[in-house]
């Protein structure tokens, strides 16, 4: 990365990186916190690469000054983690607060300011309490206000140090691979309906914390509010094909635009969505199956200060012939599109993960172009690692090269206002449903030894290198 270009990067860039909380805590049932959803997932079996869990994971919640040192060692402007919802509020209300997962916040908030590192702080990161999901979890109405008086009690406990928050992460993974292919927790397969009921949910609890921060909050604490959208940029397999051309389309409502729609441009679903949705419920003789907002409720849109993106491939579209005859619902069926890898394009560890950092620019532009035209932060991007451990991780360093040369095309050549840069992730962690079979950390982590000790990797150095390189320009520029 020594030779990437940084006089791209706007002079008040954010250099990050990002974890998450039941990724790396541990801590799954100390000191007053309630289980989660996550929780009740790993410990069923069978869910999990060998039955792996993150009751200990990197044990971040006693480890945090190793952790510290790693922010501090990468030479970090900013970090982004998550609030163990259960950790500060164990069965999701107000009712109980515990006190001891509030105090663990105020330190790692606190520490970070004091070493000048900037928090991002994600409200929601996949791991919902377990007692909210016995009441219904992301299919019951009551959820968003309950998650607005989660928010409230975060914005007013860490608002007055806090300046950037997120409210959800990803929310179309926690819908179709948590409500549709039960492969995330909470495991739940109901094809073609619970996704697009916890979806809407979790826009309308979103709605209801960013309008809580706008009216009582901002005026006294300054801060910005998003949410953390995922999304692959998609190209048509057939550019010359018109069906592979409507399919990336939807490829694309269905994925970014679906949770992006309502936010940045019409406060409604995309129309080519709720049109493929409802044709399948009518001919399959269901009824209404993607909901609508409520005008009895705040709108969601505009509700967001900054777009939050998570980018980690591409894929090529096409028609997907045939899936309009199955009898049975299912979100593949109303999407009608199939995404697949071009050969050329490597793979970083995990088979889904094609290296495609063009994608990336495209993406940015489509968004700036499409969506809005709000700062820009990649609050997601990385490379996997599978195997042995390699300490140095050329391909990774690569990876990083070619993906910040994309993003710095993005702001100089197309114009988009990209404010930051977090790589996933700060460490080796526990990767959902591949445990710690895959590694995206700059720095390792031993999972072997109960010292969990931290190792950087090549790329580590190389990405703290490049903080540096930009750090010393811009001072540079302004003697």
């Amino acid at each position: 990365m020594s030779a990437l270009d940084v006089s791209a990067f706007p002079r008040d860039f954010a250099w990050g990186a990002a974890t998450a909380a039941y990724q790396i805590e541990g801590g799954w049932n100390m000191e007053g916190k309630g289980p989660s959803i996550w929780d009740t997932f790993c410990h069923a079996k069978g869910k999990v690469f060998e039955d792996q869990t993150g009751d200990v994971a990197c044990n971040s919640y006693q480890l945090w000054q190793e952790d510290l040192k790693c922010v501090q060692r990468l030479g970090l402007s900013h970090h982004r983690l998550s609030m163990s919802w259960s950790r500060l509020l164990p069965d999701g209300t107000t009712s109980h607060v515990n006190l001891k997962g509030v105090e663990y916040y105020n330190k790692v908030i606190d520490d970070l300011i004091a070493c000048n590192v900037t928090p991002m702080v994600t409200l929601y990161h996949f791991d919902l309490p377990q007692a909210l999901q016995d009441c219904g979890g992301w299919k019951s109405t009551e959820i968003a206000d309950i998650f607005e008086s989660y928010a409230r009690f975060c914005f007013q406990t860490y608002g007055d140090r806090v300046k950037l928050w997120t409210t959800l992460n990803e929310p179309y993974i926690c819908a179709k691979l948590g409500h549709e292919d039960g492969i995330f927790a909470p495991g739940i397969k109901e094809p073609g309906t619970s996704a697009y009921l916890a979806g809407h949910n979790m826009l309308r609890a979103h709605t209801k914390a960013w309008h809580c921060y706008n009216s009582h909050f901002r005026h006294l604490q300054g801060g910005k509010v998003s949410l953390n959208l995922n999304t692959d940029w998609a190209e048509p397999l057939d550019p010359g094909c018109l069906q592979d051309v409507a399919a990336t389309e939807r490829y694309m409502a269905f994925s970014l635009g679906w949770f992006a729609c309502p936010v940045f441009c019409t406060g409604d679903y995309p129309e080519s969505m709720r049109a493929k949705i409802e044709a399948g419920s009518l001919e399959l003789g269901y009824g209404p199956r993607l909901p609508r907002f409520s005008k009895d409720e705040p709108s969601p849109l505009g509700t967001a200060d900054f777009f939050a993106l998570n980018y980690y491939t591409t894929r090529k579209v096409k028609d997907l012939k045939g899936a309009c005859k199955s009898g049975e619902l299912s979100f593949i069926r109303d999407q009608s599109a199939e995404a697949v890898i071009d050969p050329s394009w490597p793979i970083s560890g995990v088979h889904w993960l094609a290296v495609v950092p063009d994608g990336l620019r495209k993406l940015l532009k489509h968004i700036n172009d499409t969506y809005t035209s709000l700062p820009i932060y990649i609050t997601e991007s990385g490379f996997s690692q599978i195997g042995p451990v390699q300490i140095e991780d050329d391909d990774r360093c690569h990876f990083y090269q070619k993906t910040l040369q994309e993003v710095g095309k993005a702001v100089s050549q197309d114009g988009v206002n990209v404010k930051g840069y977090f790589a996933w992730s700060l460490l080796d962690n526990f990767e959902w449903a591949d445990g710690f079979s895959v590694r995206f950390g700059l720095f390792h982590v031993d999972f072997s030894t109960p010292e969990l000790k931290r190792t950087i990797y090549r790329s580590g150095r190389e990405y703290a290198a490049v903080i540096s390189k930009h750090r010393t320009q811009t001072k540079s520029k302004t003697v």
